[in-house]
């Protein structure tokens, strides 16, 4: 179980380096066209590099959805995600919409519990681009969980694809009526944007599988160091007093959340674990009798 976890939180450190990148690549593109337009050539972009090794393979059988509702809810929030996402980092750095973004860790580990009775105060909403990263944070807090419920009965690249590709077909309808053509130079950036993508993409899933969200989530804060790093490259900016101020409240509220994760291991070893099941990727708890196992796969059933 251990073991695990850890392998677990270190996808995810990998899975928050490359999405930290490819967020470079979405303010470059954003700075040229809108953000649905962006959201949608995200999608699009990534689509052929999902596809392709399960082509290799010859599983296109895993493809299949079991879980339509899920899939539905998870491809509309994606939309609020990358597209508060995008705006935000249109308008703001991306220390600036990491610090807000951020909080996305937070509401998922109270949402995982379940239980949510406190939420982000909205005094600090001094901008439509701090507003509309809040937006997206939640709508990917939401999708975290939502992750949790799929990946007991579809496949990793069945969540991959589908979320994917209904964000795009999404995206790229509200995009469409005001739709920019894509000038010739940036076509290198679409290529590493979907590269990328589906790269993190895959490797987040694959997290969020292999451990509870509120195991992996809080070192999604490691973005923010990304943040800063590639302001200051790029975009030649550091972030502000205040910005280093806020980050440093969910990095701690993220050690925290680790710490607690680590005390209540022991109890958790001690009682019955979640573990993985052979059987389609269901998490079946270990039980000493037949029926027990075979009451909880019927309940976890698409």
């Amino acid at each position: 179980m251990r073991e695990r976890r850890l392998g677990a939180i270190a996808i995810m450190i990998a899975a928050v380096a490359v999405f930290s990148f490819m967020d470079g690549l979405l303010k470059l593109l954003a700075a040229h066209y809108p953000p649905m337009q962006v959201a949608a050539l995200r999608g699009a972009t990534s689509l052929p590099f999902t596809l392709l090794p399960v082509l290799l393979r010859g599983r296109l059988q895993d493809l299949k959805p079991r879980r339509w509702p899920m899939h539905l809810l998870r491809g509309l929030l994606s939309v609020l995600v990358l597209g508060g996402f995008i705006y935000a980092v249109r308008v703001l750095s991306l220390a600036n919409a990491y610090a807000v973004f951020l909080s996305a860790p937070l509401i998922v580990a109270a949402l995982s519990v379940p239980l949510l009775r406190e939420r982000p105060s909205a005094s600090g909403l001094s901008t439509f681009g701090t507003l509309a990263a809040l937006i997206g944070a939640t709508a990917y807090a939401v999708s975290g969980i939502a992750v949790r419920v799929l990946t007991r009965s579809d496949t990793t690249v069945s969540v991959v694809f589908w979320t994917v590709g209904l964000m795009t077909v999404f995206s790229g309808t509200i995009a469409a009526p005001g739709w920019v053509p894509i000038e010739h130079d940036h076509y290198k950036w679409l290529l590493g944007l979907g590269m990328l993508a589906a790269l993190g993409q895959y490797l987040l899933t694959e997290a969020f599988r292999s451990a509870p969200p509120s195991v992996v989530s809080p070192f999604e804060y490691t973005a923010l160091l990304w943040g800063v790093a590639i302001d200051r490259v790029v975009w030649h900016v550091l972030p502000s007093t205040r910005v280093c101020f806020g980050g440093g409240i969910v990095i701690l509220s993220g050690l925290y959340l680790i710490w607690h994760q680590r005390r209540q291991f022991g109890e958790e070893s001690a009682r019955e674990p979640w573990q993985p099941a052979a059987e389609k990727g269901r998490m079946l708890r270990h039980s000493s009798t037949v029926a027990v196992v075979a009451r909880k796969q019927e309940e976890d059933s698409p």
